[in-house]
């Protein structure tokens, strides 16, 4: 099934590769449904949601073109296998992300110079019917239309996902307020990644129409997408770069690890969670999904040059001891997105470190079911 000579391994079976992007569609599909519970009890705005709804469809978008490319691995010489991260985070690798933006730049001529889909069909049911031979090749010629294409819809999870601005309305003249939102494919942790920020722009032109200060922002942003580096170290940096730009809360949401039993090895109670539950296939699955956030608590006025001074936000860390100096966030939550079985396992087991951890329990019919 894998190699599992290091940290990333490869999907090497045809019917593997097709059970793992199986259960990332499952697992993709619960994670709207879970936002949306999370909008009803208060935890995320409507903006939220349809802001993340956008970069949750993206994923998935992304993990059904990825079905297409590797649909024939360990069929085809050259079908070429995915690599996964089943050491860390059950998700594929870096790596895989940037091929496929380098793919996409490629998708229109090599769609170009292929036969239509239709045409494709005919073919293989000339071949079926008349030479009583099933079309391999065909398949995977198939196979690969359909991946270019789905490149070429866009709208996928990309590896960097550039930040836009959405207008939250005025506070005052001159004073608007903006949700930039962009995500990233963490190099580090080989995980789909989140942000959100609510700035307050004292500017003189609108944040988004300023040709000077949008794509500064815009880079500052993306060159700071790092999971290793904490909430307030981004937000101070932003709010230092830009006297007329004041981040007024920060979050940043990671999706996953996914733990599963038949393809990840990480160690950890869940994994005995999951080998307990024996769940039935396409079950066996628990996806950690986090959320950090870092509020402004008071604004400060700084001495800037000879005369003037600059606002400066002071940010509110967790207040239980040291831990928000630690983890430079005002508050973390965490929370367990997993199907009935395992949920069961985890109930009856009771491992060290879960009672305080939010449980979503999705099922095959779409319910989404929350226990703290």
């Amino acid at each position: 099934m894998t190699n599992p000579s290091d940290d990333h391994s490869k999907l090497y079976d045809t019917r593997v590769a097709r059970r793992y992007f199986d259960k990332f569609d499952k697992i993709t599909g619960h994670l709207g449904r879970v936002a949306a519970s999370l909008q009803v009890e208060g935890a995320l705005s409507k903006t939220d949601v349809q802001v993340l709804g956008r970069y949750l469809a993206g994923l998935t978008f992304t993990f059904r073109a990825l079905s297409h490319k590797y649909l024939f691995s360990g069929r085809m010489p050259r079908a070429g296998q995915l690599s996964f991260d089943r050491e860390d985070s059950g998700f594929p690798v870096f790596a895989e992300l940037m091929e496929m933006a380098n793919d996409a730049q490629q998708a229109e001529r090599h769609l170009r110079n292929m036969p239509s889909v239709e045409a494709m069909k005919d073919d293989m049911v000339r071949k079926i019917i008349g030479d009583l031979q099933i079309p391999t090749k065909l398949q995977y010629a198939l196979s690969q239309r359909l991946y270019y294409e789905e490149l070429l819809k866009g709208e996928l999870f990309w590896a960097r996902n550039d930040p836009e601005a959405l207008w939250q309305g005025n506070i005052e003249d001159g004073h608007r307020r903006f949700l930039i939102h962009w995500a990233v494919y963490d190099s580090q942790i080989n995980l789909p990644t989140v942000y959100l920020m609510e700035v307050e722009d004292t500017g003189k032109v609108a944040l988004p129409k300023d040709q000077r200060r949008w794509p500064e922002a815009q880079a500052h942003l993306m060159a700071q997408a790092l999971g290793g580096l904490k909430l307030l170290t981004i937000a101070r940096g932003f709010d230092e770069d830009f006297d007329d730009l004041h981040p007024k809360r920060l979050r940043r949401l990671h999706l996953g690890p996914m733990y599963s039993h038949a393809f990840t090895r990480q160690s950890g109670p869940l994994r005995e969670v999951l080998e307990t539950a024996r769940a039935p296939e396409g079950e066996d699955w628990a996806l950690v999904w986090t959320l950090e956030e870092l509020e402004s608590e008071r604004v400060e006025r700084e001495k800037k040059g000879w005369f003037g001074s600059v606002q400066r936000e002071i940010f509110a860390l967790d207040p239980m001891a040291a831990q928000g100096a630690d983890t430079g966030a005002t508050r973390t939550d965490r929370a367990l997105i997993l199907p009935q079985r395992p949920y069961q396992a985890l109930e009856e087991m009771q491992p060290p470190g879960f009672r305080g951890v939010r449980k979503f329990v999705v099922s095959k019919q779409g319910r989404v079911l929350s226990y703290r």
